[in-house]
């Protein structure tokens, strides 16, 4: 076990459930409280009640079901980002698509694993992304290359300057405009500037569209059960 998951596996994780199916949510919990130091502290049965949870069970990380309500979940797993920073989100889903995982990812979630995983899987994936790792279920390598269009690399025209690089690092955490200027010590504004000049260099429509743009161009093998590596930006601000 490497140093950070070592660091992350010392006490008990407290791990919030958030799932429809009342099956799943039970399975779920089970699989939790049997893996060594983790611990299930709360199952909502509705994504209004899992932020009231959230507030007041003070998990480390939460799961959440991506299923036919996608959308609604992954709004409020951007809510919880921007309100509980420090809490680790996994999802659980069906769809092995990467632009669904990268949707996923875009809105501020650490891990993607599928909903038929392990609880040996589940417990590490939980670790890793507790410790800063971007976590997608191997099964994704089974989407057959040939099935999508070969993805061109991902290389602006214009380079990001050093700075621009850390605003587009906090976007992919699903950061806040004020939060990213409490993390790199710079005014609201000036994080509104840079995120402009983002989006204008990488050619994107919005945040999330900028997020899914390098998400995207990432080697897909460098993706899978591990962290994800931004290309490197040369250029000085």
């Amino acid at each position: 076990m490497s140093a950070p998951l070592a660091s992350a596996a010392r006490g008990v994780t407290r791990v919030l459930i958030l799932a429809d199916a009342p099956v799943l949510r039970r399975g779920l919990v089970s699989m939790v409280n049997e893996t060594a130091g983790m611990q299930s502290v709360g199952t909502p049965g509705e994504l209004r009640r899992a932020l009231t949870l959230v507030e007041t069970a003070r998990p480390d990380a939460v799961v959440v079901e991506l299923g036919s309500g996608r959308a609604a979940t992954l709004n409020a797993c951007r809510d919880l980002r921007r309100r509980y920073p420090r809490v680790t989100i996994v999802a659980l889903g069906t769809s092995e698509d990467p632009a669904v995982v990268n949707e996923a990812l875009a809105a501020g979630v650490r891990g993607y694993l599928m909903i038929n995983t392990s609880p040996t899987l589940l417990g590490w994936a939980i670790l890793a992304a507790r410790a800063g790792r971007t976590v997608v279920d191997p099964q994704i390598r089974r989407v057959e290359p040939s099935a999508t269009p070969a993805a061109k690399p991902f290389a602006p025209e214009v380079p990001l300057t050093r700075r621009e690089s850390d605003v587009l690092d906090e976007l992919i955490q699903g950061q806040s405009n004020r939060q990213i200027g409490r993390n790199l010590f710079i005014s609201e504004d000036t994080v509104k500037s840079h995120v402009k000049a983002i989006l204008r260099k990488l050619g994107a429509r919005d945040r999330a569209h900028a997020v899914s743009l390098v998400l995207s161009s990432r080697n897909p093998a460098a993706c899978t059960c591990g962290a994800h590596a931004l290309a490197p930006t040369t250029a000085e601000a």
